[in-house]
């Protein structure tokens, strides 16, 4: 799944064209590189985004086929400390 969908289907970042916005401007990275929106994303790697003062850390647990409902979203990722 590309990285921009993963991160509106987990309701990360809420817009994909948001995802893609924040993508292209270098504030995602994946395995500690920085990241396109067309980035193919498996299970186990490590997604930090970048925003103002804070940063976001989760490691994928799932990669979902299509969209998900609210209540699964967060079952995609666990953050990491």
């Amino acid at each position: 799944m590309r990285l921009d969908k993963f991160l509106k289907v987990s309701r990360l970042i809420k817009r994909r064209t948001v995802a893609n916005k924040v993508s292209d401007q270098g504030r995602i990275y994946v395995n500690d590189v920085i990241a396109k929106p067309a980035k193919q994303l498996k299970e186990g790697d490590i997604i930090t985004i970048v925003q103002a003062d804070t940063q976001i850390k989760v490691k994928i647990v799932k990669i979902p086929a299509n969209n998900v409902s609210v209540q699964e979203a967060s079952t995609l990722y666990e953050v990491v400390k």
